[in-house]
C-alpha cells in the first residue's frame, strides 16, 4: 500500500501506470481532510527517525527483516505513545480487549 496526499505527481498517470506493475494499492486522504494522513506520516516519521535514517541495506530482504524487529521489537512493545496514555500499542491492546471481553 502506498499512502499520500492528493498532490499532482501522485496522481499523475505515469505514477498509478508504475504502482499497477508493482501491484501496489494506492491509498489517498479524504479531499480537504488532511488528518487522515497524520497517522501515517507521524509512524514514518519515528520509522525513518529510529530505525532507517542513515542506514546502508544489501538487499531488499534484510529491509523488511530491520522494518519488522523494528515494528514487532521497539515500536509495538517497548514505545509508549502519547495518544494511548503513554502506553505500548501492545498494552493498549489488552487493555482494549480486557475492557471489551
Amino acid at each position: 500500500m502506498f499512502h499520500s496526499d492528493r498532490g499532482t505527481q501522485y496522481t499523475a498517470f505515469a505514477f498509478r501506470q508504475l504502482l499497477d506493475s508493482l501491484n501496489v494499492v494506492q491509498s489517498f486522504s479524504k479531499k480537504g481532510y488532511p488528518f487522515d494522513n497524520a497517522r501515517c506520516e507521524c509512524f514514518f516519521k519515528y520509522l525513518k527517525k529510529e530505525e532507517t535514517d542513515r542506514k546502508c541495506y544489501r538487499s531488499l530482504q534484510e529491509l523488511q527483516l530491520s522494518i519488522f524487529e523494528y515494528i514487532e521489537g521497539y515500536y509495538n512493545s517497548k514505545r509508549p505513545h502519547g495518544t494511548l496514555n503513554m502506553l505500548t500499542p501492545n498494552e493498549a491492546e489488552v487493555l482494549y480487549w480486557e475492557q471489551n471481553s
